[in-house]
């Protein structure tokens, strides 16, 4: 699969006109990081001497994680492609000014957030049901979060398995924004609770807080669907 992103050219300005915006083409995803590898700092570093290619094996890095956070907060997967975008698009506008306070996935993911706030608030968008074992062009990640790792399962087995993961979802969407973001940061993407209040702009106890709301929201739906 090839992304394209847009970027502006190395002698324009930031914020100059699309005709000023040159293409690269990411053509594949990245999804294990080699020991001698830059660090994501490093390649900030370069990307802020507008390196292209650094660009590039950040993007490959993250764009799977990121965007399949977007896809799972909005629920629509074309604006979730077009928010991914939009945030490497900040990043590489933003190079020359990163500073390493935290790391890398953190500052990113912050971005990533704002941008889901931002559309949850428009009074256009309306949520599709997010479901994201479907059409995806990998396979996801988290699938062992929701079922477990207990080896081969029957075919009995993986329809229930697959009914219960769609009414997590469906039960999922349903959460407010907050409660939702804090649920897939943790259970997903496997981060602390500072980890998470760095992202989300909130102090850790908040975020315990968030995610015990919202487990209490989810076991009552799942247990009671029609609630």
């Amino acid at each position: 699969m090839t992304w394209i992103i847009l970027i502006e050219d190395q002698k324009s300005p930031l914020n100059n006109a699309d005709e000023n915006r040159h293409p690269i083409a990411v053509t594949s995803n990245v999804t294990e990081i080699e020991d001698d590898a830059p660090s994501d700092e490093e390649l900030m570093g370069r990307i802020a001497r507008r390196d292209e290619q650094a660009f590039e094996i950040l993007v490959r890095r993250h764009r799977t994680r990121i965007l399949n956070l977007i896809y799972r907060t909005i629920g629509e997967r074309g604006q979730a492609e077009d928010l991914t975008q939009e945030l490497f698009l900040r990043v590489w506008r933003a190079a020359k000014d990163y500073r390493p306070k935290a790391r890398f996935t953190t500052w990113a993911y912050r971005i990533a957030v704002n941008l889901c706030r931002d559309v949850l608030k428009s009074a256009h968008h309306r949520q599709s049901f997010v479901y994201p074992y479907g059409g995806d062009d990998h396979t996801d990640e988290n699938e062992e979060v929701l079922y477990g790792s207990d080896g081969v399962r029957s075919p009995e087995e993986l329809l229930l398995a697959a009914e219960k993961s769609r009414r997590i979802f469906a039960a999922l969407r349903n959460l407010p924004a907050n409660q939702r973001m804090a649920v897939l940061l943790k259970k997903f993407d496997g981060l602390s609770y500072d980890e998470i209040s760095r992202i989300m702009g909130c102090s850790p106890p908040a975020v315990e807080s968030l995610l015990v709301r919202a487990k209490r929201t989810l076991r009552e739906k799942l247990l009671h669907p029609g609630s």
